[in-house]
């Protein structure tokens, strides 16, 4: 049965920003840090490579209760039986997603205009990544920042989960969480940082009292 997407912290695996830490470390110590969304994203890694990590990855959030989301790699996610899988506006169409994985998980799309977030909607998707919020250099040909406005227009009329995501940090969270999105994901800031379990601590506080 298809799970729910949960209120709260979203991360994503980054393991060239993760200061030479694989993404297996990485995902641990987020996991051991209470979050309860991760999706594997990887750009550089061999298939195989991913899958591996992934069989890995996938027994580790069984354990810790957390949803698993696959970016990109549909045939992953069915292979290791993800709790879901999301698509970038260059990926295969949302409609042709659902052909191949019925509604057995969850799809999400990453939407960066009115347009797109509505057509993600119309075709299917359980939520949608709204932005990038802010300048953010952890994708290659990243777009251009969609800014606050942006969110504010899928919080006011788009009906599924919004994730708000880009270049998000501690010293921004508060005004993204004004904005009351269903989720909020942050990479690099927790990827990155020496002590991951406080980053995520301060993060939920914010969250929580915004």
């Amino acid at each position: 049965m298809k799970k729910q997407l949960p209120k709260g912290l979203y991360a994503i695996t980054a393991e060239n920003f993760s200061n030479g830490k694989d993404n297996i470390t990485i995902v641990k110590e987020i996991l051991d840090a209470g979050i309860k969304i991760l999706q594997y994203r990887d750009k550089h890694k061999s298939k195989l490579e991913k899958l591996k990590q992934c069989e890995t990855i996938r027994k580790l959030t069984l354990n810790y209760e957390c949803l698993f989301i696959i970016n990109d790699d549909i045939d992953i996610a069915l292979a290791i039986q993800s709790d879901g899988i999301h698509l970038g506006q260059e990926d295969l169409p949302i409609s042709k997603v659902r052909e191949i994985v019925r509604h057995n998980i969850i799809v999400g799309v990453s939407t960066h205009s009115p347009k797109q977030a509505r057509s993600a909607v119309e075709y299917g998707a359980d939520y949608i990544g709204v932005g990038p919020i802010y300048k953010t250099f952890t994708k290659e040909n990243i777009v251009d920042p969609v800014g606050l406005e942006y969110l504010s227009f899928c919080i006011k009329n788009i009906v599924v989960p919004k994730v708000a995501i880009g270049g998000i940090k501690l010293s921004n969270l508060s005004e993204v969480c004004r904005h009351k999105p269903e989720n909020i994901c942050m990479v690099t800031e927790i990827t990155s940082a020496q002590d991951i379990k406080l980053i995520i601590k301060k993060a939920q506080e914010v969250i929580e009292n915004d």
